[in-house]
């Protein structure tokens, strides 16, 4: 009967073929017991198989219908019923698709906001460490000025240091050498 209740809700109205099956599979495992709502929509569409104009179709199917006991406010009822039915259908639909939503677009959209706020720590963390760099930079730069002021007067002062302390050899020397010759 699935089938069926597809031509009879979908395939001529271009509908999502899924969706309809879906749709059609409620109706068919809820479908009443006996002649009602469902079994009216067949006789229709079998009438109009026949190119009954609708109103002719409508009074024919209930006419025979009514001879297995259908009256109008059981097809009315009927046909609420399915429509309930569908809403119930709905409605586990569009739970389904916020399910769906939540886990598949809005825990993206937190991992995105979370992964943008670690990139903005991150640049924030990589400023304070060319900062960082910079001071350093600096006092190296500084430094090297420092310890080429340090060594020239290291140097200046060792150079200083070895002529006096040559000088003074020198003498000590040429005092020896005296002592040695004079005495």
């Amino acid at each position: 009967m699935s089938k069926d209740l597809k031509s009879l809700f979908g395939e001529n109205h271009l509908l999502d073929g899924k969706s309809v099956s879906f749709l059609t599979s409620a109706l068919e495992k809820s479908n009443l017991p006996g002649f009602d709502y469902i079994e009216f929509k067949q006789s229709l569409a079998a009438l109009a198989n026949l190119n009954m104009d609708e109103a002719t179709a409508m009074k024919s199917a209930f006419a025979t219908a009514a001879t297995v006991g259908l009256t109008k406010e059981k097809l009315l009822e009927t046909a609420a019923h399915y429509k309930k039915i569908l809403d119930g259908e709905k409605s586990k639909f569009v739970t389904a698709m916020q399910n769906q939503m939540v886990k598949n677009i809005a825990g993206k959209e937190k991992e995105v906001e979370t992964l943008r706020a670690q990139i903005v720590k991150h640049k924030e963390h990589i400023k304070q460490l060319e900062e960082q760099i910079g001071k350093f930079q600096k006092t190296i730069d500084t430094s090297d000025e420092t310890i080429k002021a340090a060594r020239g007067k290291i140097d200046s002062t060792k150079e200083k240091f070895e002529q006096a302390h040559q000088s003074v050899m020198n003498q000590i020397e040429k005092d020896i050498e005296g002592i040695q010759k004079y005495l």
